[in-house]
């Protein structure tokens, strides 16, 4: 089968690699109709994480249709359409059963390498195998597109989880730092739930036109800080996401937030240490979370959002590629020339 590998540090590459077969009772096997990439794909290609060796198949976001169930399978079938979650979980242990999959023992993330459990092939193939798939999958309902199911999978949980990490009551302030698909999606579900002002705080100006059209403020960095206390009367943001993942954007974070407010951390990151301001923290009560997206948790609840036309998630797609213009697709995210790409994965197409 087809699939894109990591090629090396910032390189990826088109492949015939082996398909993958059934090895566990609760495996399934789907072939994939759409898959994602994702910032935190940029981060596997640049060599960020551990464990993922050149050959190995990227991605962690997919729908499409199962084709093979492992014997212990009971309530995903051969022909369902499904769309996955990011990562595995086994459904039964305490963590699953508080609704925290995410530290789940059996957790492995699609192609993401050994950074966050066991390293397990990524999406963005022809065929995909999926571990503790009674779990890890969902049926798409009517009224959800794929490509609205694969951002559910990732970036808008993502988006969502720090929203409910955040514990946002109506009319509050909001500042997302960081405007890419994560940010934006942070900014729509924000909106969703009732905040007051969002304010998306970018470098780019396009994506600041993108979180202007999608009903946020947005601002550049250095203007910031000013923007917020005409907002707050110098109070600062009740709650501040940093959707970026990494250092000198969390020290902005921490700088924009009121008083006793909350900064969630959603960005993907990767260095071992940070200077974390404490004398502030401790003296401003300051609540400072890391969130990572739960799409198992939360995907019956998003499916509800956008089915009521209450989120769409789509607008961030700004590109629909094949297989082959994969390569192409992850160089203008890394430009941010796009905010999010999808791959139709079909046979059909991607050979056209």
């Amino acid at each position: 089968m087809r699939a894109i590998v990591f090629d090396g540090p910032n390189r990826i590459a088109l492949r015939e690699v082996p398909a993958p077969e059934i090895l566990h009772p609760a495996d399934a096997l789907v072939r994939v109709a759409l898959a994602g990439i994702c910032g935190t794909d940029l981060h596997v290609v640049a060599g960020h994480f551990t464990g993922v060796e050149p050959g190995a198949v990227v991605g962690h976001e997919f729908t499409g249709d199962v084709i093979a169930v492992g014997a212990g399978i009971t309530g995903i079938k051969v022909g369902d359409h499904v769309v996955a979650s990011d990562f595995t979980a086994c459904g039964h242990c305490h963590w699953c059963g508080r609704g925290d999959h995410w530290e789940c023992p059996e957790r492995s993330f699609f192609g993401t390498g050994a950074a966050f459990g066991p390293p397990i092939s990524g999406a963005q193939a022809e065929i995909v195998r999926v571990p503790n798939a009674d779990t890890t999958l969902a049926r798409i309902p009517a009224g959800v597109s794929d490509e609205a199911a694969i951002l559910v999978a990732d970036n808008l949980a993502t988006g969502w989880a720090a929203i409910e990490r955040a514990r946002l009551e109506p009319g509050e302030s909001v500042a997302v730092v960081g405007g890419g698909a994560v940010g934006q999606l942070a900014s729509l579900s924000a909106q969703a739930a009732g905040a007051g002002a969002v304010i998306v705080i970018e470098p780019s100006e396009t994506r600041r036109a993108f979180a202007r059209a999608h009903g946020a403020l947005a601002v550049a960095p250095a203007e910031a800080r000013d923007l917020i206390n005409r907002l707050t009367d110098g109070d600062g943001a009740d709650v501040v996401i940093e959707a970026v993942g990494a250092a000198p954007t969390l020290t902005s974070a921490l700088g924009l937030v009121r008083r006793r407010g909350r900064v969630i951390s959603v960005g993907a990151h990767a260095d071992a240490n940070y200077p974390l301001p404490l004398a502030r923290c401790f003296a401003d009560e300051i609540t400072l979370s890391f969130a990572i997206g739960d799409a198992i948790r939360l995907r019956q609840r998003l499916f509800g959002l956008i089915r009521s036309g209450v989120l769409d998630p789509t607008v961030v797609v700004q590109a629909r590629v094949a297989l082959e213009e994969t390569p192409e697709a992850y160089q203008r995210l890394r430009d941010q020339q796009i905010l999010k790409a999808v791959i139709n994965v079909s046979i059909e197409t991607a050979r056209k």
